[in-house]
């Protein structure tokens, strides 16, 4: 062999390697956008038994007489469960109920899931459509699956080949843009004692959904966030920052604001197994929003689609009086909408060489508006931990479906459990935002929101 042909096979190698995980589908195949699935990729047709619709556009025009910020009102108010599970039927319900759910009706004999008939409400504005029509066939994933590139505006992956995508899809899906939100976090110990944990306000900016960004200018950071406390006493004026990218080429960037050391600081331990501050610790970093920063410590595989019964359209729980809503035990049933909706199932498992206190963990990503309703969590002995839910806020106004509010998790070993985003009681609700600047997103701002 010739040095030429030899330097040819390595750089031929090299080049194999440094490859994208996935290619983009085929125009063929993402041309069932337009047909059989919807603008986003779910299945457009109800399932055989008549108990899931389909889909017809979801639902997009504000209420009447509805202003930006005002709690949503309940979108079904006449509507009753068609049936209840509980601890004595379950198990004709089993393949339709997470392992954690199942869980929690073993642990608690009142807890109960109360199935109300299903309404396809997630849509997005057209441009989110156009953009994921486009991102079938240019979007690719990276570094083994935790990077992409080829993709703005729209859900990257529509038509997910693994778990990586579906992940991906998830990470940026669309949920209304810039947000802007007061919110407190509520922690229920195991002998039913409520008290909140945290207060403040959550700022978050879908950098990946600019108005007037594209593909060409997008900078590699999809998600922009701040959080500023500003109860409890202790905790005021504490706040963090984080700044989310979709490559190594937009690493990314962690910082805190701490009252005590009157400084911003690098926060690199706000991301995994850290028990997250902002929930007494009952949570993990990793958990917030159902999914917060990397998840390279997995391997991801994407099981596959099927029928769940998950929390969907629960304005009126977002309405709710956190005393009604925030019970011993768990959240009050009663406050609760669950509905039959198809979800993906992807299951992360620790990679060999890695830590990581939670090494298997499975996610269902509702297909409609690719978030997470609700993941599991197991132990290193292999016992079911954590149980993790996102109740889906219905915002037709925007319109769009958001599990960024409402979200919390059990932990079934020690029975505390905590709801997090929640703005019940509280004069705003997920309001909508013009465009924020991108300084507003910086450690120097954080520095000025902290020590007000």
């Amino acid at each position: 062999m010739t040095p030429f042909a030899k330097h040819t096979i390595l750089a031929a190698a090299a080049l194999i390697a440094a490859l994208p995980l996935h290619a983009a589908v085929s125009p063929e195949e993402a041309a069932k956008l337009k047909t059989t699935l919807t603008p986003v990729g779910a299945e457009k047709a109800g399932n055989k038994a008549g108990t899931i619709p389909a889909w017809d556009g979801g639902m997009n025009k504000a209420p009447v007489g509805y202003k930006n910020g005002d709690p949503r009102p309940d979108l079904f108010p006449g509507e009753k469960p068609s049936f209840s599970i509980n601890a004595a039927n379950m198990t004709q319900h089993a393949d339709k109920l997470s392992d954690g759910v199942q869980a929690l009706m073993k642990k608690y004999p009142d807890f109960r899931v109360d199935v109300y008939p299903t309404h396809r409400t997630a849509a997005a504005p057209q441009s989110v459509y156009d953009n994921t029509f486009k991102n079938a066939t240019r979007a690719k994933t990276l570094e083994g699956g935790f990077g992409m590139e080829g993709a703005f505006g729209g859900v990257p992956f529509p038509i997910p080949k693994d778990g990586y995508e579906a992940i991906w899809n998830q990470r940026t899906a669309w949920r209304g843009g810039n947000v802007m939100l007061p919110m407190r976090v509520w922690v229920v110990t195991a002998d039913g004692r409520r008290a909140m944990a945290s207060g403040g306000t959550q700022t978050l900016s879908q950098n990946f959904y600019a108005k007037d960004g594209s593909l060409e200018k997008f900078d590699g950071y999809y998600s922009l966030g701040k959080f500023v406390a500003n109860a409890p006493g202790s905790k005021a004026g504490e706040a963090i920052l984080a700044l989310d990218g979709v490559s190594e080429a937009a690493p990314r960037g962690l910082w805190q604001y701490l009252v005590g050391q009157r400084r911003v600081r690098k926060a690199p331990s706000v991301a995994y197994d850290t028990p997250d501050s902002v929930t007494s610790g009952i949570g993990l970093f990793d958990e917030a929003f159902t999914l917060f920063g990397p998840i390279d410590k997995y391997e991801l595989k994407l099981i596959g689609k099927k029928e769940m019964y998950i929390p969907y359209n629960n304005n009126r729980a977002a309405s709710a009086k956190v005393e009604d809503l925030v019970t011993p035990n768990t959240l009050n049933p009663a406050q609760v909408r669950w509905e039959l909706h198809r979800v993906w199932e992807v299951e992360a498992t620790l990679a060999a060489g890695k830590r990581h206190v939670v090494p298997k963990r499975k996610y269902y990503i509702d297909e409609d508006s690719w978030q997470i309703a609700l993941f599991d969590g197991w132990d290193a002995k292999g016992q079911l931990w954590r149980t993790n839910y996102a109740l889906m806020l219905t915002l037709p106004d925007v319109p769009a479906v958001s599990n960024f509010v409402l979200w919390g998790g059990y932990d079934l070993q020690n029975g505390s459990y905590y709801l997090n985003m929640a703005s019940n009681e509280l004069p705003k609700q997920y309001e909508i935002v013009p465009p924020i600047p991108r300084s507003f997103f910086s450690p120097e701002s954080l520095a000025n929101e902290g020590s007000r």
